[in-house]
């Protein structure tokens, strides 16, 4: 018998052990145990898996996302009867079983795993494809109706662990198989609170047709990029794909940073917003906007498109953005950010599995994590599938794009998974925004927006419901679009659960959602959903248009002419 079967039958027997403890006694058998399916959930088992759909990738907070069709409900119903027969027989056949939630990219590739795993350790594996686990999670888990092992990134991980939902995991001697700014990305409070498998970052591009070898520095960069505009072969030297995540590997180049990090991970008393080293980017930024190298432009797609066909030379973009630029046949090559006080830094996402510390299967799904997930197969499967870095050292990619990007993604600090990061992306964009545009110096906008977040991590706007989106700027009560923190455009307390408004608003077409205490911490979307898609909205005429948030049912009602 192999390790690592004796393994999971002694953590078996030890359960069954405990549970005879628990019963004895009685004169009764024990009713076996049932799993309630959760109703929002589409199951599959190994016996049959939901097609996968093609993932999407958030550029920046906020984010658009496709609405759902109307006729979803119905199938998502349909699909739950025809799993539910093979979700009962997979319990029947086993014993115990371990339940996942997926989202529609991962839950095939469990599925598939499936099967091996119950034919060589006899104990069930039901994955059930949850589209909105971040929301369903929370409800479900303190129900009884949540998973054993969910899916999630590490940027989550946070108000979970808090809220007393996550359970800690132990690797011994396994955490040295993963790269360990992944292990870091997963530690909260000094804890690790789930097993990486994927990390995402930025990465470097540039054009080797325009460019033979690649800049070390952003002095160099703008050296060569800005010959070219001289010359007149490219429009500019390098664009803008936003002004936070997108442009933190130049920020942190000149030392700047958003959390400070203590023994416990970040700091959220040390906020680096106007930290010399950011502020020194945006005098960069501005200087070569204003010189005509840097476009005044931070819109992810023109930036694109803008490098796809020549007109800059250089690039900041993520694996996401392989297909589109591979398909536009632009040649390019990617390595490492250029250097100022320091080599740039990208933010890092992890992916990763986590534990319901409230399961009945705690031990049992952490060891299914530790003896059969964290191995080299597995993690290859997952790799393979999945089009992102492994977090597992050994795991390699036939890619070499996908190589280069986890080789960069070595150098990658995590983005922080603290509950104090949503107070901080609206003043961080509109800081940036402003040094963009030459409205504000850098050492203004950055020491005006630091103090706002610090404010908002104190509370200030504690109680307050608004409505940031991008019509914000065009009522001219907003200094930047999508801020949470502008007190000009939040909603009244009607005193009866429903907040409102009334501003006069340009023609045109916009999209908004509702925020909660001046950050994006708490936020919802469409129908009332959290972190839930943009609600768009069409302006025909100048005029007065109401929002009416019902905080009973999270639901925005937008209405024209007052």
């Amino acid at each position: 018998m192999n390790t690592k079967k004796w393994y999971i039958l002694a953590v078996l027997f030890l359960l069954g052990a405990l549970f005879l403890s628990a019963c004895g006694g009685a004169d009764e058998p024990a009713a076996e145990d049932t799993v309630e399916e959760p109703a929002t959930t589409t199951d599959t088992t190994a016996e049959e898996a939901a097609p996968a759909e093609e993932e999407t990738m958030d550029e920046e907070m906020p984010a658009e996302e496709e609405a759902m069709e109307e006729e979803a409900p119905a199938e998502e119903e349909t699909m739950e009867e025809e799993a539910a027969p093979a979700e009962e027989e997979a319990m029947d056949e086993f014993d115990v079983s371990i339940t996942i939630w997926a989202d529609d990219t991962r839950a095939p590739i469990l599925t598939d795993l499936a099967e091996s795993f119950q034919a060589e350790y006899g104990v069930g594996l039901i994955v059930e494809q949850v589209a909105d686990i971040n929301d369903q999670f929370p409800i479900a888990a303190p129900a009884g109706e949540g998973p054993d092992i969910l899916i999630l990134a590490h940027d989550r991980i946070g108000g979970f662990f808090a809220s007393g939902l996550l359970a800690p995991i132990d690797l011994g001697d396994k955490v040295d198989e993963f790269y360990p700014v992944a292990i870091d990305a997963f530690t909260y409070e000094g804890q690790l609170v789930g097993m990486p498998y994927a990390v995402e970052n930025l990465a470097f591009f540039y054009n080797t047709d325009m460019i033979e070898t690649p800049p070390t520095t952003w002095d160099e960069l703008i050296e060569m990029g800005g010959a070219l505009v001289d010359s007149g072969d490219a429009t500019y030297a390098l664009a803008l794909t936003g002004t936070t995540y997108d442009a933190y590997p130049l920020q942190t180049a000149f030392g700047g940073y958003v959390f400070g990090v203590n023994e416990n991970g970040y700091d959220p008393t040390d906020v680096g917003i106007d930290s010399p080293g950011m502020i020194a980017a945006g005098d960069f930024i501005q200087q070569n906007v204003e010189a005509g190298y840097i476009s005044s432009s931070t819109d992810w797609d023109t930036a694109h498109l803008q490098f796809e066909t020549g007109e800059v030379p250089f690039l900041m973009a993520g694996p996401w953005a392989l297909d589109r630029l591979r398909e536009s046949g632009v040649p390019y090559a990617i390595t490492t950010f250029p250097a100022a006080e320091q080599v740039g830094q990208s933010f890092l996402g992890v992916q990763g599995f986590a534990v319901n510390a409230l399961s009945e299967n705690v031990l049992l799904a952490q060891t299914f994590l530790t003896e059969f997930v964290a191995t080299q197969d597995v993690m290859q499967e997952l790799a393979s599938a999945g089009n992102r870095p492994s977090a597992f050292v050994s795991v390699t990619s036939d890619d070499p794009d996908i190589a280069t990007f986890g080789e960069v993604g070595v150098d990658a600090v995590p983005m922080p998974a603290i509950p104090e990061m949503g107070s901080v992306w609206g003043s961080w964009a509109d800081s940036f925004t402003l040094i963009i545009n030459g409205e504000q110096t850098a050492d203004e906008a950055l020491t005006n927006g630091a103090a706002q977040i610090r404010d908002l991590i104190g509370g200030s706007a504690a109680g307050m419901v608004n409505v940031p989106g991008s019509w914000q700027v065009a009522s001219g009560l907003c200094e930047g679009d999508w801020d949470p923190a502008c007190t000009g455009t939040a909603l009244t307390d009607n005193g009866d659960g429903t907040y409102s408004a009334t501003f006069d608003v340009p023609a045109g077409e916009y999209e908004g959602k509702v925020a909660l205490d001046g950050a994006w911490t708490e936020n919802y979307g469409v129908d009332g959903v959290a972190d839930g898609d943009n609600i768009a909205f069409t302006v025909d005429s100048d005029g007065p248009v109401t929002f009416t948030w019902d905080s009973e049912t999270k639901i925005l009602t937008i209405e024209m002419g007052g």
